[in-house]
């Protein structure tokens, strides 16, 4: 994470939710950890407004936001992140929406989608704002249990063992080789081996890129 006591090098971030004490915790809590939150929003106007104004690293943002609640904050982050590409966005949500989830992570690197739960995890919102920032990609374990818990019942990953099927997951989460090996508490050469062949096995070509693993596994779980 960026040098708190060096505000050139912070990572620069907007917060956009509209229920503020939510909001103002997770900005007190983001300072704290060595994020510089420029600016915090109810709606996604002021986010529009406030993105193009200050040109932050990421914006932390709830999907649902008024005046409908439904996708407003989602879109809005969409929407900005094809005026500047390099733009880190991760989405929080109340509840696993698969087409939403799967719609965001299915671009490319510098997005997340976490459920609001993992605000209590101060790790693991520090390490998500920090993966989106560096462009990488960050996916909420309970999507990514549901996607394998919807294809379990077709049985497509029937050839994977146990173990490629514990590394697949962490895969899918975004986690690089090295991430995983530390979870499982693997040799990072056993890793290497199990992503081989986890990826020869379901047909997707190798690759070192973890956005690419992640949109190869989104992929081949969507098809089948």
């Amino acid at each position: 994470m960026s040098d708190a006591t060096d505000t050139s090098k912070r990572i620069r971030l907007v917060l956009a939710e509209d229920d503020v004490l939510l909001r103002e915790g997770l900005a007190v809590l983001l300072d704290r950890h060595g994020f510089d939150v420029v600016g915090q929003v109810g709606d996604v106007d002021e986010l529009r407004t406030l993105v193009r104004e200050r040109e932050p690293d990421v914006v932390v943002t709830d999907i649902r936001m008024p005046p409908t609640y439904t996708t407003e904050g989602l879109d809005a982050a969409r929407e900005l992140r094809r005026e500047h590409p390099q733009l880190g966005v991760l989405v929080l949500s109340a509840h696993v929406e698969m087409t939403s989830a799967v719609e965001l992570i299915s671009e490319r690197g510098g997005v997340g989608y976490l459920l609001k739960s993992r605000v209590m995890d101060v790790a693991e919102i520090v390490d998500a704002v920090d993966r989106v920032a560096s462009g990488r990609s960050v996916v909420d374990p309970d999507v990514v249990r549901e996607l394998f818990d919807t294809q379990r019942r077709r049985d497509p990953l029937a050839e994977l063992t146990p173990r490629e099927r514990d590394v697949l997951a962490l895969m899918a989460e975004g986690r690089s080789n090295a991430g995983i090996a530390r979870r499982l508490w693997l040799a990072g050469g056993t890793v290497e081996k199990h992503v081989k062949s986890i990826l020869t096995k379901l047909g997707i070509q190798a690759t070192d890129d973890d956005h690419r693993r992640v949109l190869a596994v989104i992929a081949f779980l969507e098809k089948r």
